[in-house]
């Protein structure tokens, strides 16, 4: 079977559906991973006008190679590596094919990050990122793209998992995207500071069943203990939905929650409270996305939320909050427009089509748009 994305063609085999290409159970290509792949050349593009240096570029789970192939047509010297010998010789074709240059490498991508250093690693796995996150920072120049498919333990539906695998607590609220997205950002910050590596994401997005985000490095103490300082907990009442949030690395959850006295508070953390993307960097990414993608459409729109989303730590879901007040859900524009003609900043989040963010609190929101009832 030949696909063409992005201006190439190559030869795949078709993955389960919810898999990532880099399953280690065979040489799968997902089509509805082309959002990512799409995302995923734009951002190059826009880095290396962000970042000159930048050249090398490591598809540490290749398995068809299209990733790796789409950055080779871009101009990036671009290595693939796989464990799996169908896959290796299915990348190779795929290179020869396409007439771009590349290195196809069968290896171990811990092993060979310990053997070499690239200027941007791009870690998609099946499932959790967690066991490649070491070698990754500590054998990156500049940066390090991400993606982990165990929504599950990310947003706290498998708590035991997540606490695992992410040295975190998570919890299961409506916000379940953005909680996902910074349980993985705290462990790879984290994971970088160990090296006295900053990893600070620069573009983030969650889409269908996975999270994606870019994280640039910069190299020294200082800077790493900068981005530990980003790091805190959120603290969510199950009753009322309101939610406060702490920069610290200790936590002082509320003994009950100060809006309602409910004691059914719970704790989040230690997570990433800091801006999940760059918004220049998200527009200049936009502008890079061309019309022989076959997500244009989707790309561009998501980064245009991206850019202009708020950075509060969790995001509100309209018709949950509708729903808890016994109203029916106004139009999203009408609703945000409320918020801002109270004063509150308001702008959509895009995770999903009810998804919201404001520096109002769930009393000042109910208030705020009452009179669209």
């Amino acid at each position: 079977m030949h696909v063409r994305e992005g201006g190439v063609e190559v030869e795949v085999q078709q993955a389960r559906d919810g898999a990532s290409e880099g399953s280690g159970e065979g040489v799968f290509f997902n089509p509805t991973m082309e959002l990512n792949r799409d995302l995923t050349v734009a951002t190059l593009r826009a880095y290396r006008e962000r970042e000159p240096r930048a050249e090398s570029y490591l598809d540490a789970m290749a398995a068809s190679g299209i990733r790796g192939v789409r950055a080779a047509a871009e101009g990036w010297d671009v290595t693939c590596a796989d464990v799996d010998a169908e896959a290796v010789a299915l990348a190779r074709r795929n290179f020869e094919a396409n007439g771009v240059d590349g290195e196809v490498v069968q290896r171990d991508a811990n092993a060979l990050l310990h053997d070499s250093v690239f200027d941007v690693v791009d870690i998609d796995p099946f499932g959790t990122p967690i066991p490649f996150a070491d070698a990754a920072f500590a054998n990156t120049r500049d940066l390090v793209c991400v993606t982990a498919t165990d929504t599950a333990p990310l947003c706290g539906a498998h708590f035991e998992s997540g606490v695992r695998k992410y040295s975190t607590v998570p919890r299961n609220t409506e916000y379940h995207a953005e909680m996902g997205l910074r349980v993985l950002l705290s462990a790879m910050v984290r994971t970088a500071a160990r090296y006295d590596v900053a990893a600070r994401p620069i573009l983030s997005h969650v889409s269908r069943h996975y999270a994606r985000t870019y994280l640039e490095l910069d190299s020294g103490a200082q800077a790493a203990d900068a981005c530990i300082d980003e790091l805190g907990y959120v603290h969510h009442c199950e009753d009322c939905l309101h939610r406060t949030h702490e920069s610290d690395l200790l936590s002082h959850p509320p003994e009950s929650c100060p809006a309602c006295g409910s004691n059914r508070v719970l704790t989040a953390g230690p997570i990433w409270l800091g801006a999940v993307a760059d918004s220049e960097f998200a527009l200049a990414v936009r502008e890079a996305v061309t019309d022989d993608f076959g997500e244009a459409k989707q790309a561009r729109e998501t980064l245009e939320t991206v850019a202009d989303e708020l950075d509060t730590p969790t995001h509100y879901d309209q018709h949950r909050l509708c729903k808890q007040w016994t109203r029916s859900a106004p139009k999203m524009d009408a609703f945000l427009e409320a918020l801002r003609d109270a004063g509150f900043s308001a702008t959509r989040a895009h995770y999903h089509g009810t998804a919201f963010k404001t520096d109002a609190t769930v009393a000042e929101i109910r208030e705020a748009t009452a009179a669209l009832d």
